[in-house]
């Protein structure tokens, strides 16, 4: 499975970025993406994932403000919408496919968010 993620960059707080990626590969194997983020100075933690029947599951800090979604026309390609940005959402944001014998991540996407 290969990843291309897009997206990210600077936005100020309480605005909006958008982070694509697209699967490609052995994409039938894949059972779910989503995606991940590490700040600086702390642990990866995960954002929000979809499934491949497209249930999502979002961390604490996410709902509410985090949408992620599916092409479902292509059904390889997620999108993660981030809304209402708070300062502690700058972090480095990757994309990950999950399938039943491996994780495979993206190199990350950095997001910074100004006060």
């Amino acid at each position: 499975v290969q990843l291309q993620a897009s997206g990210g960059g600077l936005a100020q707080a309480g605005g909006s970025l958008r982070l694509s990626c697209a699967a490609s590969g052995s994409i039938s194997s894949i059972e779910t993406m989503g995606w991940y983020r590490q700040a600086p100075g702390k642990l990866r933690e995960g954002v929000a994932h979809i499934s491949s029947s497209g249930i999502t599951t979002y961390a604490d800090f996410a709902k509410g403000r985090f949408t992620i979604s599916r092409d479902n026309a292509k059904n390889t390609t997620v999108y993660l919408e981030m809304n209402s940005l708070k300062p502690e959402d700058t972090a480095v944001y990757y994309c990950a496919a999950e399938t039943i014998m491996d994780t495979f991540l993206t190199q990350g996407t950095l997001v910074t968010v100004s006060s």
